[in-house]
C-alpha cells in the first residue's frame, strides 16, 4: 500500500459533516468521509505547530513538556515515519507550506538518524505564509490598517501582517495561494513518481491557519457586508479588543478559508483518482489543532481555550481501499496511535519505540478500546479526557498569570453538555480530584488545588 497523509493547520473538526457542521462547505472532504472512517474523538497530545508534528512524526508523546520539551526539534536518534518507511523501500516526499517546519534549528525535513541524512527523500517548501521572512518590500507600499478595523490595530499586529502582505504582493489568481501551490506540486509529485511505489506522501498546509485571507468569491459564501475588500485578521491582535461586532465577520473568514481548502484539496484527490491510485493508497486527513471563534470569549487558541473540543480535537478521516466507507468511530483515539497505525496498516513489523496504539483496530473489532483517557498539553495548561469528563488545570500560579483571565481548572460533564459550556467543578469536588491526580502522575509533578 502507498500512503498519503494530509495535514491542515488550525483545522475545526466541527467543520465537517461527520462531525456536526451543517454550515461550512467541505465537499471534498466530505467525500473522502463517505468513502472511509471518521474518528470522532480523536484528541492532540501537544500542542501547537512543531510539538504536535513531533508526536506525528515519531509516535513518541511529549507529555510531559517540562521533560521533553515543546517547540523544538525532534533531535539525534529518533526515528521518524518516514525513515522507517525509507528503510523498507518506500519512496517518501514532503510537500508543505507550513513555514515553522523550517524554522532555525527545526529542519524536520533533516535525518534523524546516521543512516538517513534527509528524513524524506524529496521535499519543497512553499514560502511565504503568516510572518515567514520571505519578502522585504516595498514595505511603503503596504498599510495593515487598510485591512482591518481601528480597534484591532496594535503595532505587533501591524509588524506582523505587513510582512504577510508583502509576501503576498505576487498572488494575482487563487492558484497563486500558498495551499494552492503546494497542492498542485504535491500532485505533481505523485505524477512523476507513481512509478516509485509503494511512496509515502506526507502533505502539510498552514491554511486554515491565520492569517485568514480567503478569495473574494469565497468569503462572500458567509458574510455579506465585510467593512474592507481585503479583510485581515491574523496574529497580534489583543483579545480584549475584540467586540461583539467582531466575531461574525471572523467565523466567515476562517469558514471561508477552509472552503477554499476544501476546494484545493478536492483538486488533489482528483488527481490521486486519475492517477489509478486510489486503489492501492490510503489517505488520510487530519490537522494539529482547531480554534475558538468566540467560545467562551476566546478568539484564536490561547489557554486554555485549545484543551477543549473546538481546539484540542482533530479531525481524522481514513479512506482505506479495502476499508468500510461512511463508517464512524467514537472511541477516544489520540495523536501519539498516528505513526504505529499507519506502520501496522502498511505490514510494517520493525520497528523504533513509539507511545502509540493502533487506532485501526476500533475499526476491524480487534479491540473495543484503545484508551481509558487521553492527555493533552499546551504552553500553562494540561488536560485529561475520558468518555464522561474533560479536566484541564492550569500547571501553577506563575502559568495561570500568563493567561491572563483565564481560570484555573474546570471540569465539563461530557454526556450532559458535549459542548462543554457549563463548568461543573464545584459541583463535583471528588471528580476533579481524581482527574487532577491522574493529570498530576501523567505530568510528573504536583498541580496546585
Amino acid at each position: 500500500m502507498n500512503l498519503i497523509v494530509i495535514v491542515s493547520d488550525t483545522f475545526r473538526a466541527d467543520n465537517l459533516t461527520a462531525y456536526g457542521n451543517a454550515d461550512v462547505r467541505t465537499p471534498n472532504l466530505d467525500r473522502l468521509a463517505r468513502e472511509g472512517v471518521a474518528f470522532k474523538n480523536c484528541y492532540a497530545d501537544g500542542l501547537p505547530t512543531i510539538p504536535a508534528r513531533r508526536v506525528f512524526f515519531t509516535g513518541k508523546s511529549i507529555i510531559p513538556m517540562a521533560k521533553h520539551g515543546g517547540w523544538r526539534p525532534i533531535g539525534e536518534g529518533h526515528p521518524t515515519l518516514s525513515e522507517v518507511l525509507q528503510d523498507i523501500g518506500y519512496t517518501t516526499a514532503f510537500y508543505t507550506d507550513t513555514h515553522p517546519y523550517f524554522e532555525p534549528g527545526m529542519d524536520f525535513h533533516r535525518g534523524h538518524t546516521p543512516r538517513f541524512p534527509d528524513t524524506f527523500d524529496s521535499w519543497c517548501w512553499i514560502r511565504g505564509q503568516q510572518t515567514d521572512a520571505w519578502r522585504s518590500g516595498p514595505r511603503e507600499k503596504f498599510d495593515p490598517r487598510d485591512h482591518m478595523p481601528d480597534h484591532l490595530w496594535n503595532e505587533d499586529y501591524n509588524d506582523k501582517m505587513l510582512q504577510y502582505l508583502m509576501n503576498t504582493q505576487d498572488i494575482v489568481h487563487e492558484e497563486d495561494y500558498f495551499c494552492a501551490r503546494t497542492l498542485r506540486e504535491a500532485g505533481k509529485w505523485l505524477e512523476r513518481n507513481r512509478g516509485n511505489q509503494p511512496f509515502f506522501l506526507w502533505v502539510d498546509t498552514f491554511d486554515p491557519h491565520e492569517p485568514w485571507d480567503a478569495p473574494r468569491r469565497f468569503q462572500e459564501m458567509y458574510y455579506d457586508d465585510y467593512p474592507y475588500e481585503r479583510y485581515l485578521f491574523g496574529y497580534g491582535v489583543n483579545r480584549k479588543d475584540i467586540r461583539q461586532e467582531d466575531y461574525p465577520v471572523l467565523r466567515a473568514l476562517y469558514a471561508a478559508e477552509v472552503t477554499f481548502l476544501d476546494m484545493w484539496i478536492g483538486e488533489f484527490l482528483n488527481r490521486v483518482h486519475d492517477l489509478g491510485l486510489m486503489d492501492d493508497t490510503i489517505i488520510v486527513f487530519s490537522s494539529d489543532h482547531g480554534t475558538q471563534l468566540g467560545e467562551k470569549g476566546w478568539v484564536q487558541k490561547a489557554p486554555p481555550a485549545p484543551l477543549d473540543s473546538h481546539d484540542a480535537q482533530l479531525p481524522l478521516l481514513v479512506r482505506h481501499p479495502d476499508g468500510p466507507s461512511g463508517r464512524q468511530v467514537h472511541q477516544l483515539v489520540s495523536a501519539v496511535d498516528f505513526m504505529p497505525t499507519f506502520l501496522d496498516m502498511l505490514g510494517v513489523e520493525e520497528r523504533p519505540p513509539m507511545d502509540g496504539k493502533n487506532f485501526w483496530d476500533l475499526v476491524t473489532g480487534t479491540e473495543e478500546a484503545i484508551h481509558d483517557r487521553v492527555f493533552i498539553e499546551f504552553h500553562s495548561y494540561a488536560a485529561v479526557r475520558d468518555t464522561k469528563w474533560h479536566y484541564y488545570q492550569s500547571k501553577g500560579d506563575d502559568a495561570r498569570q500568563a493567561c491572563g483571565e483565564a481560570p484555573a481548572m474546570g471540569l465539563y460533564d461530557l454526556a450532559r453538555d458535549p459542548a462543554e459550556t457549563r463548568n461543573v467543578a464545584e459541583a463535583n469536588p471528588e471528580v476533579v480530584r481524581q482527574q487532577r491526580t491522574r493529570l498530576a502522575e501523567r505530568l510528573e509533578s504536583s498541580l496546585p488545588s
